[in-house]
């Protein structure tokens, strides 16, 4: 079984790893290293990244990252938004069906 990994900043050290979930800790500025290194790992199948790590994150590297992975990417909406960015909900939503699905408001 492939393994589930959570990115966050240090805010959320021990809310993950409460359920049981590997975290991995990190600041803005390590996060693109983090998800690389976890992506190159191949017992890992999820990624999860907290959105407020992404300012560190060159988009064109993370949409790069996600395609030649075999995994799923998912990024975890920041506590005080509240909602999933809809761009990123239709680019996985497409990838995982495998066409585009409009989202009704």
């Amino acid at each position: 079984m492939k393994r589930i990994v959570v990115i966050t900043p240090p805010d959320a050290l021990f809310g993950f790893t409460m359920a049981g979930v590997s975290q991995t800790v990190t600041s803005s500025d390590e996060a693109e290293a983090a998800v690389r290194r976890h992506i190159e790992d191949p017992e890992c199948g999820v990624v999860i990244v907290d959105e407020r790590l992404l300012s560190g994150i060159d988009e064109a590297h993370l949409q790069e990252m996600e395609k030649r992975w075999f995994g799923v990417l998912v990024i975890l909406p920041a506590p005080e938004k509240g909602a999933v960015e809809e761009d990123y909900a239709e680019r996985l939503i497409r990838r995982v069906i495998g066409y585009h699905v409009r989202l009704a408001p």
